[in-house]
């Protein structure tokens, strides 16, 4: 009988999960669960052992997930090492059915097939939910390992009772989709405290034309905005990046690239409906060209160029009617020369956001194209935190352990 079907718990949307299936026979109730988190929006991988294959073919779990299943050391497409990618990617992994074989190579260390060397390679929380024979389960050595696992950090979800594919009744059922799930789920909150949130970030300076070749633009490098969406990814939001910069990609971050504050508005229109935090850390044009020349300006037909600018609107304040901008919380960022808190506080009110990030941009060693950065958290409720000069990575988590207690449940 296939697992009963319990809706997909909001923390485990959109995360990276990579599927361990072994050699057991109930292998073939994961095909149902790899479905349904597929269908609920989560990433599925899938990797199998040998005997896992002649239980249920990988091109069932391909058919279900979108995404072909890893079945050996060696058999990982592009990746020369299956199991190093695969362990980098997940963001959780459960291993189901864990035969008392899985559970006896995981307990001592082994790494010999896809499986097992994927546990070895990964950096995730780890959930293996057992199943076997009624006497294996009994075993001491098999408990004796899986209490090895529960010392490291595993979680382990227990097995069911009932009728078994030999025959016997007794415990070693593979646990229904509520007991995986709620599994799942503990280990996700011990590690990702954004799970179940979606995170909209703007980063880099947008670009407004003069002419085909030429545009008007700022010195902001999009790294506190990239810094902001990676942390926010790590610990579990599902996130899309509006970005006018280019930096390499990061596991679970949809970039949207524009180059004018004008593109930019648009595609938050479109991305902002169902987010719970929007983090405004690009550095939008206040001016652009009143009008843009269709052919390259050339140096030789003109002896001076002037240009006529015009003030662009503010993105902030163009998507307050908005009603996919209700229930959003929303932090901005403003790079300042002078009196941040009370420049930062002007801003946050005109704006009508939530919190606002002030940082000095008459300082040599953080801001734009450093790595550093340093400033205030300033929040609406006229409370003020402190950022310490720190990486842009370190700063974004910083900044998401103040803002995450605020979000709406």
């Amino acid at each position: 009988m296939p697992l009963d079907p319990t809706p997909v718990p909001d923390e485990l949307r959109g995360l990276r999960i990579a599927l361990l299936v072994s050699g057991g026979i109930a292998a073939y109730k994961v095909v149902d669960l790899a479905s349904a988190l597929t269908q609920a929006g989560t990433e599925v991988r899938v990797a199998m052992t040998p005997t896992a294959t002649r239980f249920v073919g990988a091109a069932t779990f391909e058919g279900v997930t979108g995404h072909p299943a890893v079945t050996g050391l060696f058999s990982g497409g592009d990746s020369p090492e299956p199991h190093v990618a695969l362990g980098d990617w997940a963001q959780l992994i459960l291993v189901a059915p864990a035969t008392a074989n899985v559970v006896g190579k995981m307990a001592g260390g082994r790494s010999d097939d896809i499986v097992t060397a994927t546990l070895l390679a990964a950096r995730c929380p780890v959930v293996v939910a057992p199943a076997m024979n009624d006497a294996m389960w009994s075993k001491q050595a098999v408990q004796d390992n899986l209490a090895t696992l529960r010392r490291r950090g595993v979680t382990v979800v227990e097995p069911e009772s009932g009728h078994l594919a030999s025959g016997h009744s007794g415990a070693g059922r593979l646990a229904g989709a509520q007991g995986l799930f709620n599994a799942m789920v503990h280990a996700v909150r011990a590690r990702y405290d954004l799970a179940g949130r979606r995170v909209v970030v703007t980063a880099g300076g947008t670009r407004e034309p003069i002419d085909p070749v030429r545009f008007i633009s700022n010195y902001s490098s999009g790294k506190m905005g990239f810094a902001l969406a990676a942390a926010a990814a790590d610990r579990g939001a599902r996130v899309t990046l509006v970005s006018a910069a280019s930096h390499p990609a990061h596991h679970g971050v949809e970039v949207q690239h524009v180059d004018t504050a004008e593109e930019m508005l648009a595609e938050l229109r479109s991305q902002l409906r169902g987010a719970d935090l929007l983090l405004m850390a690009a550095a939008v044009g206040d001016f652009r060209p009143a009008r843009i020349a269709r052919h390259k300006i050339r140096r030789e037909e003109t002896a001076s160029l002037n240009l006529q600018l015009e003030s662009i609107p503010d993105i902030v304040a163009s998507l307050a009617g908005d009603e996919a901008l209700a229930g959003v919380f929303r932090v901005g960022f403003a790079a300042e020369d002078s009196d941040l808190d009370s420049k930062g506080v002007e801003k946050l009110k005109r704006k009508g956001l939530h919190a606002i990030v002030a940082n000095d941009i008459s300082r040599r060693d953080i801001g734009f194209g450093s790595d550093y950065n340093a400033g205030v958290l300033l929040f609406a409720d006229g409370s003020r935190h402190e950022l310490e000069k720190a990486t842009k990575r370190e700063m974004a988590d910083r900044i998401l352990d103040l803002v995450l207690p605020r979000l709406p449940h």
